[in-house]
């Protein structure tokens, strides 16, 4: 059994349930060409009128993938452009952040527990890497990523539970 670690709670994490919302935009793009609606209108899609459209929240789950883990490891997040315009697009902002996650080791993790992370947001505070991750980043991850699939399921796209969560690791008894 491995033990849990920083980096086992981040990028597998991440890198899984990414690819899971990747599977939940491609049954989306077969579904808006099969019942003839508009993507952009898809796209701009919202729960409620001051959160963000599904474009963006697909963005910024992204985003909080690459970013978490990066600042765990004292370094700065790639930027992407948000320039996202349609679902094929999401998708390969989906891959791309997988892509370089995979590129992100173990041992890169070592000791961040204990690194302090700053939040341009938060000026003049820190948090303790631990703290970050299990306070702001890994919550903020699965908001958006929630959210992102709640607008889909809301919509019409027949996606259930096992979409969001995919496969397990199952082992024999």
């Amino acid at each position: 059994m491995e033990k849990i670690s920083m980096y086992n709670a981040t990028v597998p994490n991440f890198v899984r349930t990414l690819g899971n919302l990747k599977n939940i935009l491609v049954k989306a793009k077969a579904w808006i060409k099969e019942k003839k609606i508009d993507e952009p209108t898809l796209l701009g899609a919202r729960l409620a009128l001051d959160q963000f459209s599904l474009v963006k929240q697909v963005q910024v789950a992204s985003d909080n993938a690459k970013g978490t883990a990066v600042r765990l490891i004292g370094a700065e997040p790639p930027a992407f452009e948000d320039s996202e315009q349609t679902l094929a697009a999401l998708v390969e902002r989906i891959e791309k952040t997988i892509v370089f996650l995979e590129t992100l080791t173990p041992e890169q993790f070592a000791g961040s527990e204990e690194r302090r992370i700053t939040l341009k947001y938060f000026p003049g505070k820190y948090l303790l890497g631990l703290d970050y991750l299990n306070g702001y980043g890994l919550p903020n991850f699965y908001f958006h990523m929630t959210t992102a699939y709640s607008i889909l399921r809301h919509y019409g796209l027949s996606i259930g539970k096992a979409d969001y969560i995919g496969e397990l690791p199952f082992k024999d008894l």
